[in-house]
């Protein structure tokens, strides 16, 4: 698993915006800037819909008023799938990131396997990232939700 004061690994990221399908590395997105990223195990699953992404909506502009560039949401699932749900949660300040075969995700070494419930899946998580290198890790226990909710990481930053 990756650890503080490691480099984010370079891999492909995916976004669907306005201009259509965005093709990304994850160091093109987060070179140069302080970035808070979170992680979620399924775009439109419950904790992640009720809580998590909603935080993170909730209190981007005051994220931001601490010096963050860039605020992404990070799922195993398609760009398609990722737009269409920070669509259906107003969730316009937040980069909406599909890693649709989970090649960051393991890449992080934050990856777990669901079985049948839906494969392989990221962890919930949420990192601090300054110019590439993690500075905060709040990775959650299993059926836990504490430490990347979003009121948590602003109290890190």
């Amino acid at each position: 698993m990756i650890e503080l004061g490691q480099v984010i690994p370079d891999t492909p990221l995916a976004e669907l915006n306005q201009q259509g399908m965005q093709n990304h590395t994850s160091h093109e997105l987060f070179a140069g800037k302080k970035v808070v990223l979170f992680a979620v195990p399924g775009a439109f699953t419950p904790t992640c819909s009720e809580a998590h992404l909603p935080g993170y909506v909730v209190l981007a502009d005051e994220i931001k008023a601490k010096g963050v560039d860039l605020i992404a949401c990070v799922s195993v699932n398609d760009a398609f799938v990722m737009q269409a749900w920070g669509e259906a949660q107003n969730a316009e300040n937040i980069l909406m990131l599909g890693d649709g075969d989970a090649s960051f995700t393991k890449a992080l070494g934050l990856e777990m396997d669901t079985a049948s419930f839906g494969g392989v899946r990221s962890r919930r998580y949420a990192m601090i990232i300054d110019n590439l290198t993690v500075t905060q890790l709040n990775v959650e226990p299993p059926k836990s939700f504490e430490v990347s909710k979003a009121e948590h990481v602003l109290s890190q930053l």
